[in-house]
């Protein structure tokens, strides 16, 4: 090429650039152009034979400069994010965008541990108080606070688990200090004098339901010596699979929809007969005689399996119970439903 950057048209100018630049960066440059400059662009491209390194330091000059801007920018970032958006995503994807963005500048405490390995936090937090672990594990996600309560020392998780069950309101200050403590760099908090609400039973009752079957009936039988009226009513907020037993037939017609049959024959493997005769006679007569048949041959399986099997299909009792379609225990006996 014998043309000095200053006799470059701009669609040669780009040509040059977007080789300069490399492959990658310029297949998401060219995503942006339209049909027409790309061709106009590829013209120029395609009659490069190669590129003098002055002309492309001046041409990468030219370019960075037009970035340069004189005095402040006055236009607040969010203004700009907002405008930036509208040009970019049009419709619910904008709007879904925004809204995203401003969910995530909420602050939320202990947010930063959620994404991190229950083992980690395990770790990180069984030496602090256990009003501190307490205050954290209410916090976290219901599975993943089960998993970090089951890799602590025994007579800690009793402690634990009483501490989240007499949690009530906890000022928001402390919580924030606790969080600070933990993660180094997160903004100060705003607000005075506020309290938030922990759910205290009910959020203990959640831990425990989502602990893997053993854990959670240790638990509520030590809690039971310990504090019997404290056991009896997270034990109450409880539903566990046997308790599936209690459903009337249709909601556990409903419910069997919803579940793979290889969780299903998983799931009866340790259960007892009661609960295995509402399945079958809710099942049809072909599908109950097949699922008898390999029960009657399944071999040996791992614990393991039969409880996660058991806890997908909570969950899906629990989606159906979110959905209205089926009520699930929180009763006394004797309830009427109208």
């Amino acid at each position: 090429m014998a043309k000095q950057t200053q006799t470059l048209s701009g669609p040669e100018k780009v040509a040059v650039l977007l080789m300069v630049l490399g492959e990658d960066v310029s297949s998401s440059l060219l995503k942006a152009m339209s049909p027409a400059e790309i061709r106009q662009v590829g013209v120029h491209m395609t009659q490069i034979k190669n590129i003098k390194k002055e002309m492309y330091e001046e041409l990468l000059h030219e370019f960075t400069s037009s970035f340069y801007t004189e005095g402040d920018i006055n236009k607040p970032g969010d203004v700009f994010f907002k405008d930036l958006v509208s040009h970019s995503l049009t419709g619910p994807d904008g709007e879904h965008m925004l809204a995203a963005v401003e969910k995530d500048k909420e602050r939320v405490p202990f947010k930063s541990l959620r994404e991190i390995d229950p083992r980690i936090v395990a770790n990180t937090i069984t030496n602090e108080h256990p009003q501190t672990i307490a205050l954290i594990l209410s916090h976290l996600a219901q599975d993943q606070a089960s998993k970090v309560l089951a890799l602590m020392p025994e007579p800690l998780q009793l402690e634990v688990v009483t501490r989240i069950a007499n949690l009530e309101t906890v000022p928001e200050e402390l919580i924030f200090e606790v969080d600070e403590a933990l993660q180094e760099g997160l903004a100060s908090m705003g607000g005075e004098g506020r309290q938030l609400i922990l759910g205290g039973v009910e959020v203990a009752a959640a831990i425990l339901n989502s602990c893997d079957r053993r854990t959670g009936d240790r638990l509520l039988e030590e809690l039971e010596g310990k504090d019997s009226e404290l056991a009896e009513q997270i034990r109450k907020l409880m539903f566990v699979f046997e308790d599936l037993v209690m459903l009337d037939d249709k909601s556990i017609r409903e419910l069997l929809k919803e579940v793979k049959s290889e969780d299903l024959m998983l799931a009866l493997k340790t259960t007892s007969d009661e609960i295995r005769q509402k399945v079958f006679k809710n099942l049809s007569q072909r599908a109950s005689q097949m699922l008898q048949e390999d029960l009657t041959a399944m071999g040996p399986v791992r614990l393991s399996d039969v409880e996660a099997a058991q806890q997908n299909i909570l969950a899906a009792a629990k989606k159906l119970e979110q959905e209205g379609k089926i009520v699930l225990g929180g009763g006394e006996v004797g309830d009427v439903f109208v």
